[in-house]
């Protein structure tokens, strides 16, 4: 399949293109402002479906909206009636079309010539009211509110904000991506005047988005990694990232280390718990305590160990050993004291996860022998 891609050097487009490169089945057309129009009959002709992403939104004079939106729109939707193709469109309208602004106006206008369009030939016409998109390679300090705070952020530059309480509605591009691609593949029926949605859609508010972002950068220095596996704080956080310079791809954390060896934090959840290593020399034991609802589990990557256990109230013994040559997690159990022995001839590295963040004042950890 050959699709046309007008914006191509956009955000939108970039991030399309970048997902075509990655299929067999779609090689890309593109059209950027490299070009002109005079090229789109030739690219029209050889396009088995468009994906419309240019467009102007931020003028030097409210006029360019009229050429850059309506006009270029326009434009595509008449050399696409002459074709009597009946060419499948996507088209990247924005939320601000129901308003009654010059963007707005201008991008509602570039809706009902593609709907001219489809009611001349019979193509299907796919329609998106899109509001904020997000996600990498979006340009900051023009029109996203994400992109600014992101790239501020991460590169300690300061953020205005002037209405902290005001909403905003998100999507992420690669939820924006993935539906254009569902749409190309099984070209699924649309009713004329009406728009097809992409999911999930997420709601915010300017405060709330800058305080996250404001916590991921502070998130290196406490180590308590906030919910990023799922949701908004998933694209926002790898949004975030995508900000970051080069120097600070890696970040210190604490070595804690005596004559036993080192142990060192990775990172802390605010509900799952924490993840470290800890090392010792050959010969040497460490823990001899017990928890009452902490649980702990431990993975040897290094070395040759014996994890001992002794229950505290019937004195019940239990040994096992394991090795880095075969992994086998080991946990301990509430009530039972543990400690693990380096019985190999190298030093030892064990990862080691706890259900909760350590805390001082309350450590749920008593010295036992075992």
């Amino acid at each position: 399949m050959k699709v046309l891609v007008t914006g191509a050097d956009g955000f939108i487009g970039k991030n399309l293109l970048a997902r075509f490169a990655e299929m067999a089945d779609i090689e890309a057309l593109r059209f950027s402002r490299q070009n002109t129009e005079q090229v789109l009959p030739e690219l029209i002709a050889a396009a088995d479906a468009i994906i419309h992403l240019a467009g102007i939104n931020r003028p030097l004079s409210p006029e360019e909206f009229v050429t850059g939106n309506t006009g270029l729109t326009t434009t595509l939707s008449r050399i696409l009636t002459d074709t009597q193709r009946k060419i499948p469109v996507l088209f990247a309208s924005s939320t601000q079309a129901a308003l009654d602004n010059p963007y707005g106006s201008s991008k509602r206008a570039a809706e009902d010539a593609l709907r001219h369009y489809a009611e001349q030939t019979g193509a299907n016409v796919y329609i998106y009211r899109l509001p904020n998109v997000f996600g990498k390679w979006c340009k900051p300090n023009y029109n996203s509110a994400v992109a600014t705070f992101c790239h501020n952020i991460a590169n300690g530059l300061a953020i205005t904000i002037n209405n902290p309480n005001a909403p905003l509605t998100l999507v992420h591009v690669d939820d924006v991506i993935h539906d254009f691609i569902q749409v190309l593949q099984h070209k699924p029926a649309i009713e004329q005047h009406t728009f097809r949605a992409v999911t999930p859609e997420y709601q915010t508010t300017v405060g709330e988005l800058a305080q996250q972002i404001e916590g991921f950068r502070n998130s290196r220095n406490t180590l308590i990694t906030p919910k990023v596996g799922t949701g908004l704080l998933r694209a926002l956080y790898s949004t975030y990232v995508s900000y970051l310079p080069t120097t600070d791809f890696a970040y210190s954390v604490p070595k804690y280390g005596d004559q036993r060896g080192v142990f060192v934090e990775m990172l802390k959840t605010p509900d799952a718990g924490q993840f470290s290593f800890f090392t010792a020399h050959p010969g040497i034991t460490r823990g001899g305590h017990y928890h009452h609802t902490k649980t702990e589990k431990f993975l040897v990557i290094k070395g040759k160990a014996r994890f001992g256990f002794r229950h505290i109230l019937t004195d019940e013994t239990f040994s096992l050993e394991t090795d880095g040559d075969n992994p086998q997690i080991v946990e301990t159990i509430p009530g039972w004291a543990h400690d693990i022995t380096n019985i190999g001839t190298d030093e030892m590295v064990v990862m080691l996860w706890a259900n909760e963040i350590f805390d001082r004042e309350h450590p749920d950890t008593y010295a036992h022998q075992v």
